[in-house]
């Protein structure tokens, strides 16, 4: 049995518990968990025992060899896909059928009404990405393989350096590196931020210096062939840096934000276990950072989900109350953003194991292991 056949079964578990005769995926990354299809321009319609890729001939050959046990109804060029999706409903007879709310557009819908009136719809944001939370071991060991790559092309960026670059600069190589580390290619943009524009959660990359301030944060990570990774760390990087921190002499206030955001995901990494609520992970970094007195510069959530999609379930964030379980993988990712002056975030990809957590990115992040000297 393939790896697939499993998640599929499993979705029409819930499909039937729901009354379903079948579900509609239509975002690609689902269609890919399900099926193992790379391609685009597809939908999977799935019921009890039954497996159908709707696609078109310039996929004909692939499809074949990524999922050769799949049932298929390949389009003409001058048939939508909505249309041939619709067709094929029609002609396996089925009433009720579940949908992506969250990936199908209005106009796509109320066309999939039009071509089906005998259907009932019923929509629902979410029945793949639940079964997605839960990596199995061959993600996870995908998941590892997308931090390795992550984490040589940080190593190459770190030894190429220099005062002049830019942040553009410095942006555009990190993508070259991590394809040079075996990814497909980065699994986002690269945030490259100098000085104050660290301050800048997701600061785009412009023609400031690295040596306009003694501070550069990235955040980065790979696509490996279908899953990602995700990593964040900040470098110190004025020309006389070392001596300045083994001195205690670097500047007190970057000093105090950093070990405060050190702290702060040391004490969220520790909290993780096997039934223990997003929002109380989010809430053990928080605490830490609120009361050394920078509550209201940390911006956004502790982290959340990684595997196919650099966002996925569980979102980390301080109301979330799901439970996180052995399989899952998150980021945790405090920070502390002071405008004007610079911003901190320290991040890292977290597995769920049956009796704790697993640390999976390994990059140095002490402040003596934050020193680039030119």
């Amino acid at each position: 049995m393939s790896t697939y056949a499993p998640r599929r079964e499993r979705l029409s578990k819930i499909a039937k518990s729901e009354a379903l005769d079948a579900v509609l995926v239509t975002h690609p990354v689902n269609v890919s968990y399900l099926t193992g299809f790379s391609g685009d321009s597809s939908a999977l319609l799935l019921s009890n025992g039954r497996a159908m890729l709707v696609s078109d001939a310039r996929f004909t050959v692939q499809i074949q060899e990524e999922c050769p046990d799949l049932e298929t109804t390949i389009r003409p060029p001058t048939q939508p896909l909505v249309d041939a999706v619709a067709e094929v409903i029609q002609k396996s007879g089925y009433h009720s059928v579940g949908c992506e709310s969250g990936h199908v557009t209005v106009a796509d819908f109320e066309k999939y009404r039009d071509l089906t009136k005998t259907v009932n719809w019923k929509p629902g944001p979410d029945r793949v990405e639940r079964l997605r939370q839960i990596k199995d071991a061959g993600e996870i060991e995908q998941i590892r393989a997308a931090i390795r790559m992550a984490e040589k092309a940080f190593a190459m960026f770190r030894a190429m350096l220099k005062p002049e670059d830019t942040e553009k600069d410095l942006a555009d190589a990190l993508e070259s590196y991590v394809r040079r580390a075996g990814g497909q290619s980065s699994a986002f943009p690269p945030i490259v931020a100098v000085g104050a524009r660290a301050a800048l959660p997701h600061a785009p990359p412009t023609l400031k210096r690295i040596s306009e301030a003694p501070l550069v944060l990235v955040d980065w990570g790979a696509h490996g062939p279908f899953y990602k990774s995700d990593l964040t760390r900040v470098l110190l990087t004025h020309n006389n840096v070392a001596s300045v921190v083994r001195s205690q002499g670097v500047d007190p206030k970057i000093r105090d934000i950093y070990d405060v955001v050190l702290r702060a995901q040391a004490q969220a990494i520790t909290t993780i276990r096997p039934g223990i609520l997003a929002k109380d992970v989010d809430a053990a970094a928080r605490n830490v950072i609120t009361q050394a007195g920078y509550g209201d510069y940390f911006t956004h959530s502790v982290g959340h989900g990684i595997g196919m999609q650099v966002h996925e379930t569980p979102v980390m964030r301080a109301n979330t109350e799901i439970p996180l379980a052995p399989g899952m993988v998150v980021t945790i990712e405090p920070g502390i953003y002071l405008p004007g002056f610079a911003g901190v975030r320290i991040e890292d990809d977290v597995l769920v194991t049956p009796d704790g957590r697993e640390v999976l990115s390994r990059v140095p992040k002490t402040l003596e292991e934050a020193i680039v000297e030119f």
